[in-house]
This record gives structure tokens, sequence and C-alpha cells, in this order.
């Protein structure tokens, strides 16, 4: 895969792996996402703006910056480093109203910036869009996350990734069975 893979590539190589790889660390999964290294810098450098003019490029350009980071940096800090740019793009995805064209198990892919922000305006809109959205799975990760920040005002699970001190609060759920990780 070179740095122009278009969109629709993008997409079909998510849409292809298909559930049981999106949500767990998996090596080799990981390996074949570093195939999009080049496209990921691409987009974090600003470099793939026009794909925002469609949904399918939206869609392909938050993956880049939300998704991919987190296969391609799994436990550094730079798997949140293009968290912000995610956001904004999901923000600007969603007002032009083009999640309303993408497949559902898609489209939650498009909402997942806001589930990822550390902010609770953003876990309040992520939890509404996934209830929308209607699959249950997406919901539950999403009130999941919603709590968190919450009860937090961030993800504990980040901390010492990003070398942020924790609080006591913090350190007792993380020691807990059951404390999200990621």
């Amino acid at each position: 895969m070179t740095q122009r893979a278009t969109p629709a590539e993008l997409v079909d190589f998510w849409r292809e792996a298909g559930f049981d790889r999106w949500f767990k660390a998996d090596p080799a999964f990981d390996a074949a996402c570093r195939a999009y290294l080049p496209l990921h810098e691409a987009a974090a450098r600003g470099e793939l703006a026009a794909w925002e003019e469609t949904p399918e490029g939206a869609l392909a350009l938050v993956l880049l910056l939300d998704q991919f980071p987190r296969n391609l940096f799994r436990g550094t800090p730079r798997a949140w480093a293009t968290d912000a740019a995610a956001l904004a793009a999901a923000d600007r995805a969603i007002a032009r109203g083009h999640d309303a064209a993408i497949e559902p198990a898609l489209r939650a892919f498009l909402y997942m910036p806001l589930m990822h922000a550390e902010d609770p305006g953003h876990q309040e809109r992520s939890v509404a869009l996934f209830a929308e959205l209607g699959i249950p799975v997406n919901l539950e990760a999403a009130h999941e996350h919603h709590a968190l920040i919450q009860r937090f005002g961030r993800f504990p699970h980040r901390n010492a990734v990003l070398g942020r001190p924790e609080t006591a609060a913090e350190r007792e759920y993380l020691s807990g069975e059951g404390a999200f990780r990621g």
C-alpha cells in the first residue's frame, strides 16, 4: 500500500478486517495496518483534507486519524496524538450529513472520535449518536467511556503511557477487575 491509496481502498480494508479484529489487540492486524502508515502520516500533516468532501473520504480520513494510530502506535503516546484532528474531521463530516450516507457498522467509526475525547460535552454527544445508531455494543462502549469521563475527567488507562500522574481513585479503579484498559 502506498500513500496514494484511495479512500475506497482504505475503507474496504477496514470493512474486510471486521469486528473481530477492530476491537482487540492483534499483532497480525497491527502489522497489516502498517501498510497505511504513510497515508496516516499524510493525514496527520493535513494533506488529505480534500477527502472530507465525500462521505467515504471523510470516513477514511477519520479512520486514519483515530483508529489506525491505535494499531500503529499501540502502547505509545502516538496512539492518541491525532485524536484532536480526528475529532475535528468527524465533527465536520457529521455537520455535512456525511454520516447518514455511511452503513451503520462503519458509521460507528465516524462517531468514535467523540467517544475517545476526554471532554464531557463530546461524551454526551457520543452517547446520543450511538443511541441513534442503534448498535448495542457501540452504545454500551459509549456509555462506558462517558462514565469514565464523568468520574475521572479523563481516561485513567492512558495515564502511564502519557506520563500523567494518577490520582488515588484512578489507581484504585485500574487495580480492580473490569477496569477499562483501552
